[in-house]
């Protein structure tokens, strides 16, 4: 807030100061000519009187004259001056001719010198003195008092508008997070209430619209699992029965993809669940070592090229760390996975922990990840074009799922290249708040 107000008072001060400064100008421009006889109607007494003084006096005691007057009318300054030599313009000395006299305006439109002429050849010039340094203090200070008077007028203006705007946007941040049932709550009198009411409803139509995806995602896999169980139930009591060989292989094959379906049903179920900002994650404080290899253990099973290598670093301040051990492993587990399809015969799983959180990453030798599609393939069902083959691809699940699994804890989970020459996916996860 600080900073937009102090913006708001830069941006009011300099036309504050442009305007006291260049509006009077502008003014007096446009209105000299009533501003000298303004000026000349208020000091016609005292011009009378300096003229009459020197025109009952003889000319030879004229510089007498001019000092009685300057000590009478101090500070006022009063000079005797020869029109000739006293470098009058010509307008100002048709004036003095004419017999009027010579005005010169200062700043604020107010007199600075004025001449009257005595004859035709004198004149007597009267000169007002700059003001003082204790005035220009007193000046200067009223422009600072009234400085701070619009800095406290912006603060009482501004301070309701930044806590509607913060409320605002701390009600987007948790929709973005996925508390759905977030709302502003600003009443109409706010300045922003309309667009309060505005996004408010947004949020409504975004709750329904998700809910309904999410209760039709759940719906479906669930009706799917049904009649896919049933085959596979009947495909293997088919199966058991005397067939011959290629009736047998082509039922096989019906089975491994009733299979690969119920397996997409599992993700599908799996991501849904991640989704739901209710399910809060349960975090306990695990073992790190033991947490590794019990991960580790569950992929070992499945690793179909047996010269594939996992090799594992330990960097740990403290041996125990607070997480929750479903979301996470299952997070690890699909990385591993995803490394063991694409390493050419290494993977590295480093884990390191320090005060803020702890970082777990999982290299591999394969071919790496283009950097413009390392945030997409986080994306549902997105897949590389080298992945599009079922034997390698997946179904394009598991790293939403790993993702959205670490959220939820408040973690991360990045893709980078690897000191290896493959891919890096890089978890961190930070520690609890007490």
């Amino acid at each position: 807030m600080f900073r937009v107000l102090l913006r708001l008072y830069l941006i009011t001060i300099v036309t504050y100061s442009a305007a006291i400064f260049l509006i009077p100008k502008l003014v007096i421009q446009l209105f000299e000519h009533r501003y000298m006889n303004y000026n000349i109607e208020q000091s016609r007494g005292l011009q009378k009187l300096m003229v009459k003084q020197y025109q009952r006096a003889p000319v030879e005691r004229w510089s007498q004259v001019t000092d009685q007057l300057s000590q009478d009318f101090a500070p006022l300054k009063v000079e005797l001056l020869l029109r000739q030599d006293a470098r009058y313009t010509p307008q100002e000395e048709q004036l003095l001719e004419q017999g009027k006299p010579v005005i010169r305006l200062g700043e604020w439109g107010w007199m600075e010198e004025i001449s009257s002429p005595i004859n035709q050849q004198f004149a007597v010039k009267l000169t007002v003195p700059p003001d003082p340094l204790d005035m220009n203090l007193l000046y200067w200070s009223m422009n600072v008092l009234i400085g701070a008077a619009l800095l406290g007028c912006l603060l009482v203006w501004l301070r309701p508008h930044w806590r509607d705007l913060e409320r605002l946007k701390s009600t987007a941040a948790l929709l973005g997070k996925g508390h759905l049932t977030e709302r502003t709550q600003l009443p109409p009198s706010s300045s922003i209430g309309s667009l309060a009411t505005v996004f408010d409803t947004m949020a409504d139509d975004i709750e329904h619209l998700l809910n309904q995806q999410r209760d039709l995602l759940n719906a479906v896999s669930h009706e799917l699992r049904t009649p896919l169980t049933r085959l596979d139930f009947g495909l293997a009591l088919a199966l058991s029965e005397d067939l011959p060989e290629a009736s047998r292989e082509r039922l096989q094959s019906l089975v491994a993809h009733i299979r690969e379906l119920d397996e997409l049903v599992l993700e599908l179920l799996s991501y849904s669940r991640l989704q739901n900002p209710a399910q809060l994650p349960e975090r306990v404080e695990v073992a790190l070592d033991e947490f590794i290899d019990s991960v580790l253990g569950s992929v070992d099973d499945e690793l179909e090229n047996p010269e594939i290598v996992i090799d594992v670093a330990l960097d740990c301040t403290v041996e125990r760390f607070s997480l929750d051990p479903r979301l996470t492993a299952r997070a690890l587990q699909n990385l591993l996975r995803n490394a063991t399809r694409y390493c050419d015969k290494r993977i590295q799983v480093g884990v390191k922990v320090c005060s803020n959180g702890c970082e777990i990453w999982v290299d591999d030798d394969g071919i790496g990840i283009p950097v413009d599609q390392r945030e997409r393939i986080f994306e549902p069902f997105y897949r590389l074009d080298r992945s599009r083959d079922r034997a390698t691809g997946g179904f394009g699940l598991g790293l939403a799922i790993s993702r959205r699994a670490l959220e939820a804890q408040g973690g991360t989970l990045t893709a980078l290249a690897s000191p290896l020459g493959g891919a890096r996916f890089r978890v961190w996860l930070p520690s609890r708040a007490d």
